[in-house]
């Protein structure tokens, strides 16, 4: 932080106070006047440090003030109102250390706070060192569109270090590094700004956690058991891997990942946890009671909001994409017994596919084949059915599929995850955790779905210059939004009626990643991936 003095009247000289104030908590907590802080201030020339509790990091304030009084208070209730309105704890306390004093009429005053013993000194060297930086990411995307480069910015900030490698953070301000959100946002973090080095080691970290046929949901910290309650994170896999071998030719990489993605296979062919396991029709089954295993995993206690036990649309939809997927790098690699297993797999499900999931009464997808029965639930689900590189579905099927997602669930800001016209629709996402998660799935509109909607719109018309140009204006309302939630950034989730508000996290890493790749890939056509790996099973 840098104060300057523009003016003052008659030469007056001009005192500033500065009083930091801190929590040091985690970022589902708030902060209450405790005797466990540690109040004590360390004073050094030209900085101060504090470390308010034990095992968190020191907290290191450079500066240039003239005087330092060390020794604060707690400054006591805070009220933030949108805690209330979740329902959350919304009063905090919080505590200064101190108090820093600039005398501004002399010289500007400058405050660095950071976990590293930097200098005050080095504060315009770091600062033009980071628009530089900035500057180098918004170059690296060969386009004058504003959308793209901004999106391109805002990539890079959930891109971050874990050990000696890299991580993604799946949005800010309360989330970490979850498999599902990785696997789905990799692609369009790291290709489209020339980050490939870094989607190769995550990719090839998160081989090293397999555990029966299955890839954690959540990252593991060092010492804490992984989890891996969902199905849909390691098919993602396949396609992050793929698409990352598509855009290098990284053949190394792909040999090195193949004897893990054939495990996993072989997993799901035989049976892994939550009964995920190969049905002899082909499909993919999953799930049991009480366990949410899709992206659509919201839960309130016991209850599984929206729980989708048995064949979700999707799951069939990426388990086609990853035997095809696998069929290509078994032929790659000459291994010629695995590549016919991997095609005869497919082939079956895709016969069984559009014999039972087809919904001729609603001309699209049903969302779910739960005990035989069907689910006619109108969801944006059916969507990845269109929009995968390996697609099960005829041209004409593919474009009604299309068309009843276009009509039924796209807003200005992405797709809805319910049909209006459903009983169980809730338009909007507000209140206390309860009512939150309950409309989280059930309408509540998310714009990383508009992802894989253009890239499906693009491929049902053709390609085309023209209808690239269409898809474009699909983005348009999004821009404005850019300074809606986070400044830069794109919001994790919409209301689904207008006004349609920003919900949830302000900066969500899928919602920034799917729009970014498919204005990298698709609308401008920087693909690098060869026409066969896009072609479909027909």
């Amino acid at each position: 932080l840098t104060y300057r003095l523009l003016s003052a009247p008659n030469q007056l000289g001009v005192r500033l106070e500065l009083r930091p104030l801190i929590a040091f908590r985690d970022y589902h907590s708030t902060t209450h006047e405790n005797p466990s802080l540690d109040s004590r201030v360390h004073q050094e020339p030209d900085r101060i440090s504090v470390q308010p509790y034990v095992g968190l990091p020191r907290l290191y304030i450079a500066h240039n003030a003239d005087h330092v009084e060390a020794g604060g208070d707690w400054y006591r209730r805070f009220y933030y109102s949108v805690e209330a309105e979740r329902g959350l704890d919304c009063v905090e306390d919080l505590f200064n250390p101190g108090m820093l004093t600039f005398d501004l009429s002399a010289r500007p005053a400058t405050m660095v706070a950071s976990t590293e013993a930097v200098r005050c000194e080095d504060a315009a060297a770091l600062g033009s060192r980071e628009v530089e930086r900035r500057a180098r990411i918004a170059a690296a995307v060969p386009s004058s569109d504003s959308l793209y480069r901004q999106l391109a910015l805002a990539a890079d900030q959930f891109v971050a270090r874990r050990g000696n490698g890299y991580t993604v953070i799946a949005g800010y301000p309360w989330f970490t590094d979850w498999g599902r959100d990785t696997m789905i946002a990799l692609p369009g973090l790291t290709l489209p700004t020339g980050r490939a080095d870094v989607a190769k080691g995550i990719l090839l970290e998160f081989s090293r956690h397999v555990d029966r046929g299955m890839l954690p949901n959540r990252f593991p910290d060092q010492g804490e058991t992984p989890e891996f309650n969902t199905v849909d994170a390691t098919l993602w896999f396949f396609e992050a891997a793929r698409a990352y071998c598509a855009h290098t030719a990284d053949t190394a990489t792909a040999r090195q990942l193949y004897p893990v993605l054939k495990d996993i296979v072989d997993w799901h062919m035989r049976g892994t946890r939550y009964n995920i396991r190969m049905l002899e029709n082909g499909l993919l089954n999953a799930g049991e009671p009480g366990v949410q295993l899709t992206w659509m995993d919201a839960k309130v206690g016991d209850w599984v909001v929206t729980p989708r036990s048995g064949q979700p649309v999707e799951i069939q939809a990426l388990w086609f994409n990853a035997l095809k997927i696998m069929e290509h790098f078994a032929g790659q690699f000459e291994d010629d017994e695995a590549a016919k297993r991997f095609r005869d797999a497919a082939a079956l499900l895709q016969r069984t596919f559009n014999r039972v999931f087809w919904n001729d009464a609603a001309r699209c997808l049903y969302d779910l084949i739960s005990e035989g029965q069907p689910d006619a639930s109108i969801r944006p689900n059916q969507i990845f059915a269109v929009s995968l590189p390996y697609t099960m579905l005829e041209p004409d099927r593919a474009a009604q599929v299309l068309d009843t997602v276009e009509r039924r669930l796209l807003t200005l800001f992405g797709l809805r995850t319910l049909d209006r016209e459903n009983p169980s629709y809730i338009p909007r996402y507000e209140g206390d955790p309860y009512h939150r998660d309950s409309a989280y799935h059930q309408g509540t509109v998310w714009p990383w779905l508009l992802g894989p909607f253009i890239t499906a719109y693009i491929r049902v018309h053709g390609g085309t210059p023209d209808c690239r140009e269409r898809a474009r204006e699909f983005l348009r309302p999004l821009e404005s939004q850019l300074s809606a939630a986070g400044l830069g950034q794109i919001a994790e989730i919409y209301d689904a009626e207008p006004p349609q508000r920003p919900r949830g996290c302000f900066a969500q890493a899928w919602s920034v990643a799917e729009l970014l790749r498919v204005l990298d890939s698709e609308i401008y056509g920087r693909d690098k991936e060869p026409a066969a790996a896009r072609a479909t099973a027909q």
